[in-house]
């Protein structure tokens, strides 16, 4: 039997009695076993082009503290997101205010597009909104990349035979770009 359990909260996998969980690189606690599901991730903030237009484009995180930015709860602890920016070998942490406080990426983005304030959010997910017009990127200079997602489970002597198939599936589909790279045809030019 299959049992999945869907939630954003960091769950302790061995107290719950999970097999195996999904989490950002960042967060996996260094005693479990990681195989890379996705490439690295990028952070994108965004906007409407209207928002924009009536309230100007940011030009640094610092900015920020005059708009109206859409923020996101953690679920773990119910505490606001801090937004994390770089650029070079500057970091910084910004804690935004504004008129929306959200625990779901599809809701943040809605709210963007309707012209409520910025957001941020994976790259990923805003780059078809970006692309169609109806978000607008800020702060592209500054939006710092990390690990994606992996799957984790401890190391066990006795890993159950369904996970240590499931495992060995993912290894060897291996990350997206990974996929990618096998799947290209090999080029050649005539001179």
């Amino acid at each position: 039997m299959l049992d999945v359990v869907v939630e954003d909260a960091i769950a302790d996998i061995v107290a719950r009695r999970f097999d195996a969980g999904v989490r950002l690189g960042e967060r996996l606690e260094k005693d479990m076993v990681a195989v890379r599901l996705s490439g690295d991730l990028t952070m994108m903030a965004v906007a409407s082009p209207g928002y924009l237009a009536r309230h100007g484009v940011p030009a640094t995180p610092r900015d920020l503290h005059r708009h109206r930015c859409i923020n996101t709860r953690w679920p773990t602890d119910g505490s606001l997101y801090r937004w994390e920016f770089e650029k070079g070998k500057q970091s910084l942490e910004v804690a935004v205010d504004g008129p929306l406080i959200v625990n779901d990426v599809d809701l943040a983005l809605r709210a963007a597009a309707d012209g409520v304030g910025i957001a941020y959010v994976f790259d990923e997910q805003a780059r078809p909104l970006v692309q169609a017009g109806k978000l607008t990127q800020v702060l592209a200079s500054w939006s710092p990349s990390f690990p994606g997602f992996y799957l984790y489970y401890p190391s066990r002597r006795q890993t159950p035979p369904a996970l240590r198939a499931f495992v060995d599936f993912v290894r060897r589909a291996g990350p997206p770009e990974a996929r990618a790279r096998r799947a290209r045809p090999a080029v050649s030019a005539k001179g």
